[in-house]
């Protein structure tokens, strides 16, 4: 199974290119654009990010210091914005009071430890806290999401009913831990799936990944 992950992983690669994920210039950044992310297309979200560097506030100390109400303007475009400003809100109170306000001390923290704080804050879930721990944190840990399992499962490599976790064992058992290689692999199926494996009228004869 290891050998047919990697064939995915090289066709991909030598069809899109290194994709180098998380857009974002520091771990701050792309711990917020983890929790925008959720129910919305990258770009809505770089809007957002956007707003908030254009006020000038786009640090841990500057957005846990704004009003709920003003950080939810500035990330309107990255939509649910009152939902999502509480979540970020949720976050940053984790940050204060477990991290005496340092984001380097949470991302330094153990693997698992942090992975099992991150989803103790309400609003986040595995596919966000997994993205910090991947991207902000740069641990090794498998990020999957819808992209991932119809990929998998349109080639008939995992169940129907295969949860997230034994779909991001089923990587972590097969693939050595490589936070590189788990960046672009998560990355590259995005791709994939955005441009050919597409939820209705997918284009399987032009897709990288025919007859795999």
């Amino acid at each position: 199974m290891q050998v047919k992950l990697l064939d995915i992983y090289q066709r991909l690669y030598d069809h899109f290119g290194p994709q180098q994920w998380w857009p974002g210039e520091t771990p701050f950044e792309v711990m917020i654009g983890a929790v925008l992310t959720q129910n919305t297309n990258w770009g809505n979200v770089e809007k957002a990010i956007d707003n908030l560097k254009r006020a000038g506030v786009l640090s841990y100390e500057k957005m846990a210091a704004l009003p709920a109400g003003l950080l939810a303007e500035y990330i309107r475009p990255a939509g649910y914005y009152n939902i999502k400003a509480a979540r970020l809100g949720n976050l940053f109170g984790l940050i204060r009071e477990r991290y005496e306000d340092s984001v380097e001390r949470m991302l330094a923290e153990e693997t698992e430890e942090l992975r099992q704080t991150l989803l103790s804050v309400r609003g986040i879930g595995p596919e966000t806290a997994d993205s910090i721990l991947l991207y902000a944190a740069r641990r090794p840990v498998f990020v999957v999401d819808a992209y991932t399992y119809r990929i998998l499962s349109r080639h008939d490599l995992i169940g129907e009913e295969v949860t997230y976790d034994d779909l991001q064992q089923f990587f972590m058992d097969n693939i050595e831990p490589d936070t590189t290689l788990y960046n672009e692999f998560h990355a590259l199926l995005v791709c994939a799936a955005k441009d050919y494996c597409r939820k209705t009228n997918p284009r399987c004869s032009a897709c990288p990944l025919e007859g795999v």
